[in-house]
């Protein structure tokens, strides 16, 4: 066993191990049959009519904006409290971007506050066009009442589900795009399933998904529906959008295919992981994840809440003694980039409280009972001081 316990690893089979060497000896390395089996796969776990594989999850956030028609002039609004890709693919098109603030319970954006802003912005004349709810530790937003606040303004939904896949809402899984109007997968090597570096824009609407696959492949079409010549010959192609080079190979989608025969494996031991962790902590100085009744978590972390007087001291020591605990995330306003556009402190103070509180757990399908017992009793001895 390693001297250190990482916060997430990713769990390689052997299956997963031959998935990806059969398409190594094969015709196709890219844009072969494994990458359209992949999108049919996942596409079927999530309840979703498209699905359009990409190189990562920031692409498919990006690609995502650009389909519904994010440009300059344009706001976009998100949580504070996640990656910075979720707010960077509006920059990427040149829009604004703004945040909403968290809900302290859930630490997903809340969604009376974004119904407050937007009724604000409304009367201001400055409504996003896109909001991007994020599903921070793979429990679900409350999409419904999201939806609701939303759809009163007609503001377009992208939910940023890269910690979710193989999670529910409302009894419908994470990715059935019921509220909103595309979804977003993660396949990073820390994510529930992956495919190495990888992401997955999901929707149930077809012109969005024809635009996002463009968008992926540099605009390009070989599809004679689309094309504007008509019978120009086998070899030829059409470019019809400026887009990208975001392709996901079948070499990474054959991994994530494979992966995908885990998923629910995966899920049940990071549950379980969970509820040991909520039972050994019940009687400490610390905060343990509260659940949306409506959701059911995909638990990609396990994050806790400690006295913002302590929490560094607490957060060095398990580091220190190989529980290699992280923190996710930072208020993405408050990253030095962000702040010269103008952000400053105060901006989203459930989130800031959030941030002075916050460590991640380890949180794997292959962590051991003697691994979690070891990040017990550290979490232990040090929030009992």
């Amino acid at each position: 066993m390693a001297d250190f316990i990482p916060y997430g690893r990713q769990s390689i089979s052997e299956a997963d191990i031959a998935a990806v060497v059969a398409v190594l000896k094969s015709d196709f390395l890219t844009q072969g049959p494994v990458v359209p089996a992949f999108e049919d796969a996942v596409a079927a776990i999530a309840g979703a009519n498209h699905a359009v594989a990409v190189n990562s999850a920031t692409s498919a956030l990006h690609i995502a904006c650009k389909a519904l028609g994010v440009g300059p002039g344009d706001r976009v609004w998100t949580s504070p409290i996640t990656f910075v890709a979720s707010s960077n693919a509006a920059l990427y098109c040149g829009a604004e971007v703004n945040f909403v603030d968290i809900d302290p319970r859930s630490y997903n954006m809340c969604p009376e506050l974004l119904a407050e802003k937007l009724d604000e912005a409304a009367i201001a004349g400055t409504l996003p066009k896109v909001i991007i709810p994020v599903h921070l530790t793979g429990q679900s937003c409350d999409m419904a009442a999201i939806h609701a606040a939303a759809s009163k303004h007609g503001v377009r939904i992208i939910e940023d589900a890269s910690h979710a896949i193989g999670g529910a809402y409302a009894d419908r899984p994470v990715g059935c795009c019921e509220y909103s109007d595309i979804t977003i997968f993660s396949f990073h090597p820390v994510k529930i399933v992956t495919t190495g570096e990888g992401g997955m824009a999901l929707t149930n609407d077809a012109e969005l998904a024809k635009l996002m696959q463009l968008d992926r492949s540099h605009g390009i079409t070989r599809d004679a529906d689309m094309m504007e010549e008509s019978d120009p010959g086998a070899w030829y192609y059409e470019q019809h959008r400026l887009g990208y080079n975001y392709r996901m190979t079948d070499i990474n989608a054959a991994l994530g295919l494979s992966q995908l025969d885990r998923l629910e494996e995966f899920i049940d031991r990071r549950r379980v992981i969970a509820q040991r962790y909520d039972a050994a902590f019940a009687d400490l100085p610390v905060t343990t994840p509260w659940q949306l009744a409506e959701a059911n978590s995909a638990w990609h972390l396990y994050v806790i809440r400690v006295d913002p007087a302590h929490h560094r001291a607490i957060f060095d020591e398990l580091r220190a003694g190989g529980i290699l605990v992280n923190l996710h995330y930072m208020p993405v306003y408050l990253q030095p980039y962000y702040r010269k556009l103008g952000f400053e402190p105060g901006l989203c103070p459930n989130a800031e409280s959030y941030y002075a509180e916050a460590i991640s757990l380890p949180m794997f399908p292959t962590l051991s009972e003697e691994q979690q017992d070891q990040v017990i009793a550290a979490v232990r001895k040090a929030a009992s001081r």
